[in-house]
């Protein structure tokens, strides 16, 4: 099902930005704690994305980089979470589904399952294989895939629901 709705392309210099980008950081600050009440719950519901891939898509890819850069950061300054050891390959990540939802949303100018799906996939994708490249143990940078596939498919239909229902304006 494809939704039309507005989209936006926020910059860096409308305020707008910065105060979204401090909601989407709280949401993934607060969801992950959340999933990590469950035994391995961030590697099976990858939490510290969610947030990121709704704020590129619904406000840009701006939004999305500010959000993709600070959380895993500050999740792991208060935290301890992400690990450092996993903190470079779970930016990277972070940085390219910014990258990837919001030139996702300004190209197809839509919301549709298969558009998130897209969305990703390639993400998750491209950064497994970075992640092998820098990590070189392809068991560890395929972990997503492995076990990740519940949160991979929170982040499609989760964020289809959020963006389309609790933010349609």
């Amino acid at each position: 099902m494809n939704i039309t709705l507005k989209l936006y392309a926020l910059d860096y210099s409308q305020a707008k930005t910065y105060l979204l980008t401090f909601a989407f950081i709280a949401g993934n600050l607060i969801l992950p704690q959340i999933t990590h009440l469950i035994p391995r719950g961030g590697l099976i519901f990858l939490p510290i994305y969610f947030f990121t891939l709704i704020g590129a898509y619904k406000y840009g890819w701006k939004v999305g980089l500010l959000t993709a850069l600070f959380s895993p950061q500050i999740n792991h300054a208060l935290f301890g979470m992400p690990p450092a050891a996993v903190l470079p390959a779970i930016m990277i990540k972070s940085i390219l589904l910014a990258l990837a939802a919001g030139l996702a949303a300004h190209y197809f100018k839509r919301l549709s399952i298969s558009v998130l799906l897209g969305v990703v996939l390639s993400y998750q994708i491209l950064g497994t294989g970075i992640e092998w490249a820098m990590v070189g143990n392809f068991g560890t940078a395929i972990q997503d895939f492995r076990i990740g596939i519940p949160g991979m498919l929170l982040q499609v239909f989760g964020g289809y629901g959020v963006i389309r229902y609790l933010m349609p304006d």
